[in-house]
């Protein structure tokens, strides 16, 4: 299926800005905006990324049906609930305490931010994605298909066509793409988790998220295929070992 190659970026930050260089380099059509009018970032966008379009956010919202959410997580329950309906939101904010402030709910979250923001949005189909490396590692470690040295990134998500559409995303952007399961195995990707602010290669990725050995007896044999290889679901006792950092 032929996808449109527009694409929505909300936060205009270093993150947001990032992407947007790689994706107008991938030959994306990119709309970005930031948390007023447009010409506030419009001198941000042309020198970082130039070739995107900043615009206000629900322009952003109506063109683009693959939209990525970069804004400071203590930001996102500002977006109004039903703003992203039907569209697939890529979650690649992080909750960062110094940064963010003291957030009982995301704090607590048993299985990260993600499954929150999906809970604000209820209306959209939230991925796990683009969050578990630094901004400026996506210019310097995308690369063509087949390099030896290309980096992996994982998406995970509760909507497996939406997991796909971010699937591909990944691998137009430069990097090979993990599917790593349900919206809850997002953790693994985020602060703490194993995958997170480490440059690793598809295998090792893949070894960290999906382990083919393992003497859990709890663990589920339900398969996926989103486009990537089948592989067994890790069950929630596995996903908090792999959000400590610990194997399963």
């Amino acid at each position: 299926m032929t996808h449109s190659k527009r694409l929505g970026i909300i936060g205009a930050g270093k993150i947001g800005t990032a992407i947007a260089r790689v994706a107008v380099a991938a030959g994306y059509d990119v709309a970005i905006s930031g948390s007023g009018p447009a010409d506030r970032i419009a001198l941000t966008v042309n020198v970082l990324a130039p070739g995107a379009r900043a615009t206000v956010t629900e322009e952003v919202v109506r063109r683009a049906d693959l939209l990525i959410l970069t804004v400071p997580t203590h930001h996102f329950r500002k977006l109004p609930r039903d703003l992203f309906t039907g569209k697939i939101v890529v979650d690649a904010m992080n909750y960062w305490e110094p940064i963010d402030g003291d957030d009982p709910e995301l704090a607590a979250a048993p299985y990260g931010s993600s499954p929150v923001v999906q809970e604000h949005f209820r209306s959209a189909r939230v991925v796990k994605s683009l969050n578990q490396l630094g901004y400026h590692e996506f210019e310097e470690n995308r690369r063509g298909p087949g390099s030896l040295d290309r980096v992996a990134v994982a998406a995970a998500g509760d909507d497996p066509e939406a997991v796909a559409r971010v699937l591909q995303l990944i691998e137009h952007l430069g990097f090979d793409a993990i599917d790593a399961g349900d919206l809850d195995a997002g953790i693994a990707l985020g602060p703490d988790g194993a995958a997170f602010g480490v440059a690793y290669n598809a295998d090792q990725l893949t070894g960290l998220l999906w382990p083919e050995n393992s003497s859990n007896a709890e663990r589920s044999d339900e398969r996926t295929d989103r486009g990537a290889t089948v592989r067994t679901r890790l069950d929630r006792a596995d996903l908090k070992k792999l959000a400590s950092g610990a194997a399963p």
